[in-house]
């Protein structure tokens, strides 16, 4: 490990212990455990945004957070506490904007509404360029790091197919796989900083037309598939999509988010806890109201 403040190894230190790995040098083996380890233990989620809470793109404050709350994130903390991780374990990593887009395909708005990682300097034989595309912050998509280079790449159950463009915004195209939230997501090649995400992420937390604060959401990432909660309907989407059930209840609602998604909310008081489950049962109740209309 790099030398770090005697505050921040103590921060790498737990979340090595939230993902329930020793320290080992760097190797493209290596980021594989520990990518999977993100995204099995550390989940996507919304929940902060719908509980009142205001989080910014401070990659400390993630690492923190991740390490120290039991919280996850989107896109700008998960992805932001792994690269300050993987920093400190010794990988050479590079932050990314990138833009997740529907079936329209990507555009130039979209940019800067995904934080992507790649990690340099790990060659294998099957990949001896060694440049790894690195994403906990997508949700449902990937679970190991895959190869960046353009063709299909099985990941798990899933497929994914990157491409190298020229679309004078992006470099790289990442198409999701076939039963995923999202069509695909487009990025720089070239390196930037978390400072760049400030103002996006303000609008995506904030508006009332993003997705992320009209439902409340949860993912997690395994072998199997990925494991998701939108508002109070809990689901599996493997090689297909899983029966969903409905969480009727406060208790029930907040039992699946320990069990399911590690997400205990114990940072959270009984007053905000009861906040976050009105919300939620309020936009679940109005969405129950559309579908009778």
């Amino acid at each position: 490990m790099t030398d770090l403040p005697d505050d921040l190894s103590a921060d790498v230190a737990a979340y090595l212990g939230r993902l329930g790995l020793d320290q080992e040098p760097p190797s493209a083996g290596a980021l594989s455990r520990l990518h999977r380890a993100q995204v099995e233990r550390v989940p996507y989620e919304t929940l902060w945004i719908h509980a009142g809470d205001v989080w910014d793109v401070d990659v400390d404050s993630s690492v923190r957070r991740v390490a120290h709350r039991r919280r996850g994130g989107y896109c700008f903390h998960v992805n932001g506490a792994f690269s300050r991780l993987l920093g400190a374990l010794g990988y050479d990593v590079t932050l990314h904007a990138g833009g997740v887009h529907g079936p329209d395909g990507p555009t130039a708005a979209a940019i800067e509404n995904h934080l992507v990682l790649l990690v340099h300097g790990l060659p294998t034989d099957d990949h001896p360029d060694g440049t790894w595309y690195v994403d906990a912050g997508l949700g449902d998509a990937l679970h190991g790091p895959l190869p960046l280079r353009a063709g299909v790449h099985t990941d798990g159950v899933f497929e994914f197919r990157l491409d190298r463009v020229e679309l004078g915004f992006a470099d790289w195209h990442l198409h999701h796989h076939a039963l995923g939230s999202f069509a695909g997501m487009a990025f720089e090649a070239t390196p930037t900083t978390i400072e760049r995400f400030t103002a996006r992420n303000h609008e995506l937390a904030t508006s009332p037309t993003s997705t992320f604060t009209r439902t409340a959401t949860a993912q997690r990432r395994d072998a199997s598939g990925v494991h998701v909660l939108r508002g109070q309907v809990l689901s599996h989407v493997g090689r297909d999509v899983g029966d969903a059930r409905t969480l009727e209840t406060r208790d029930e609602w907040f039992d699946a988010l320990r069990e399911v998604f590690d997400l205990p909310l114990d940072d959270l008081t009984t007053e905000r806890r009861d906040h976050l489950w009105a919300r939620v049962h309020a936009t679940h109740e109005a969405w129950l109201a559309t579908r009778d209309t």
